[in-house]
């Protein structure tokens, strides 16, 4: 088995080509705060660990990387903006290896939300759920869910990534929440 010590980040392209306009943007931010001189941020980039493959590559290929690198996971963290699309692209399906085959927690961070807590603005959240988490979520059978709900800020995302991990499955539940 892969050690399993990488964080795999998945987001909606949006469909977008232009990184600016789509949430690959806070993707880079990740990326820009985990190679900063001087930065106690630590990231281990799941995408890192495998072959590029081009957005153009089939659909078996792309879904065969895209399962190597959660197979490497110890996390999914999920970015999850006012434009991620309910039923579009691979968000889906890495959503639904992830939680079903790979047993991976979820963190998932919210950017573009208000400073109030993420219990009081939980009706709003809900909406931004792609098709395949709110489906999981939603299910009163599975117990076996570890997913912890924070705001798309860099000291809360540092803390969650020291606390969520496959390998320590302690906060087990689908609405664990970090409050700024």
């Amino acid at each position: 088995m892969a050690y399993r010590n990488g964080v795999y980040a998945a987001f909606d392209g949006q469909g977008k080509v232009n990184p600016t306009e789509s949430d690959i943007r806070y993707f880079q931010l990740l990326k820009a705060w985990a190679e900063a001189k001087g930065e106690d941020f630590q990231y281990i980039n799941s995408h890192d660990k495998t072959r590029a493959v081009r957005d153009s590559s089939k659909k078996e290929t792309l879904q065969r990387v895209l399962r190597e690198r959660l197979s490497k996971s110890k996390v999914m963290f999920i970015i999850l903006s006012n434009e991620t699309s309910y039923d579009r692209g691979f968000l889906n399906y890495e959503i639904e290896k992830a939680l079903d085959l790979y047993k991976l927690p979820l963190i998932i961070a919210y950017p573009q939300i208000s400073d109030r807590s993420i219990n009081d603005q939980w009706a709003t959240l809900e909406k931004r759920w792609p098709k395949a988490l709110k489906q999981r979520l939603k299910d009163p059978k599975r117990d076996d869910l570890s997913c912890l709900h924070i705001h798309f800020k860099k000291e809360l995302i540092k803390r969650s990534l020291n606390h969520m991990t496959v390998h320590d499955k302690k906060y087990i539940g689908a609405r664990l929440c970090y409050e700024n």
